[in-house]
């Protein structure tokens, strides 16, 4: 299993992001996959998760309603949109295969990060 994220940069206070995740190794269209971010001296905190089909999402509080997940079965890909960024959405963040079965936020395999920093 391999998971490799890009779309790393720095972006002023109320820019746009967005974040790929080029998956491989497994069957990308069987598993539900997520977004989780890692902030220094926070805990991990899990953002976004979608179903294998692409029927359905879900979102943290802290995100919902600028942050927009999606895949793209037939290229193996994962994507975040990232709109209205604060300075408070600093952190690296992480493609993640979720387990299936277990509740959203429960991952057995993710990539190496990719840094966001929103400043000005």
């Amino acid at each position: 299993v391999q998971l490799v994220e890009s779309g790393v940069g720095v972006v002023q206070p109320g820019g746009s992001l967005r974040l790929s995740c080029a998956a491989s190794g497994f069957t990308f269209s069987s598993y539900d996959m997520s977004w989780f971010r890692h902030a220094p001296g926070k805990g991990p905190e899990w953002v976004s998760g979608i179903n294998s089909d692409d029927s359905s999402t879900i979102y943290a509080d802290s995100v919902k309603g600028r942050f927009t997940i999606s895949r793209d079965n037939a290229k193996n890909t994962l994507y975040l949109q990232m709109n209205s960024l604060k300075p408070e959405d600093t952190a690296m963040y992480y493609c993640a295969r979720e387990i299936p079965r277990y509740d959203w936020g429960t991952m057995d395999y993710w990539g190496q990060g990719t840094q966001v920093t929103v400043s000005s």
